[in-house]
């Protein structure tokens, strides 16, 4: 049973990323940006690459050509080093720094996904930095539930860009049916305890555990209701200007980020 609602190919991939950004890469911001503008250490910027409406969008390697730099299988495991380089791509992020993602899948429907950032410019570089996977348990979201550890939602303007104030929105916690529910939401995990997200119905359970360089949760729910993204994220939306989870990554300082993806048949 397939898990992820993604593309149908490779080629399928290349050609339309942009549309729904499925399992995209979101780095070096996350969501969106206010008109693609910021300001870091008394310059501004302003970031040309994708724009949905006003804003600049799922940051600037979404569709960057990793290389496999290593594999390795066993009985028990498979995983895949995969390695890019961004090179001040983008005029409005004249900087440099490495990425690495280490995928393992591993017996039991585990899945865990490991990235190490390495900033290669000479001074600190602003950051932050998530996953945009859309996932199916093989039913309409209506037949869903979902439980996750917070009670902060990030208030939004008409525009997805947050206000600056936080809302009380404690419905996670025990879990709740997705039924009539429209997400295109972000939530500030718990501070401390279990970060996990559980989506389930009566076929399959499928928890999402991030380590705490992940403080922040994004959902949405597509108008088909085929599936829903469940995006783990460094920092909020916006954050180069509101500073929401915002990251300064000193040079040639690994910093790295981890989520576990499990599956589990209960029927």
């Amino acid at each position: 049973m397939n898990l992820i609602d993604g593309f149908s190919s490779p080629k399928d991939a290349i050609e339309n990323i942009t549309n729904g950004f499925k399992s995209a890469f979101l780095s070096p911001f996350t969501c969106r940006m206010n008109e693609g503008k910021y300001a870091f250490a008394d310059t501004a910027y302003q970031v040309e690459k994708f724009f949905m409406g006003s804003h600049a969008i799922h940051g600037l390697t979404y569709d960057a050509p990793f290389t496999v730099a290593e594999t390795e299988a066993t009985e028990n495991y498979a995983s895949v080093k995969l390695t890019y380089t961004y090179n001040k791509n983008d005029v409005g992020y004249p900087f440099t720094y490495a990425v690495s993602h280490v995928w393992k899948l591993e017996a039991g429907n585990k899945l865990s996904v490991t990235t190490t950032v390495v900033n290669q410019s000479a001074q600190p570089i602003p950051y932050a930095q998530g996953w945009h996977p859309y996932f199916t348990l093989g039913t309409s979201v209506d037949d869903c539930s979902l439980q996750f550890t917070t009670d902060k939602q990030v208030e939004f303007d008409d525009t997805l860009l947050p206000t600056g104030g936080i809302l009380n929105d404690d419905r996670f916690k025990e879990g709740i049916a997705l039924k009539d529910i429209f997400l295109d939401n972000c939530f500030h995990l718990a501070d401390e305890g279990n970060h996990a997200c559980v989506l389930s119905n009566d076929l399959v359970k499928l928890t999402i555990a991030p380590s705490g360089a992940y403080p922040y949760l994004q959902i949405y729910t597509p108008p088909d209701r085929k599936s829903i993204a469940i995006e783990n994220l460094s920092g909020a939306p916006d954050c180069f200007n509101n500073g929401l989870g915002l990251l300064l990554i000193e040079p040639n300082t690994p910093i790295t980020f981890a989520t576990t993806y499990s599956a589990t048949h209960l029927k």
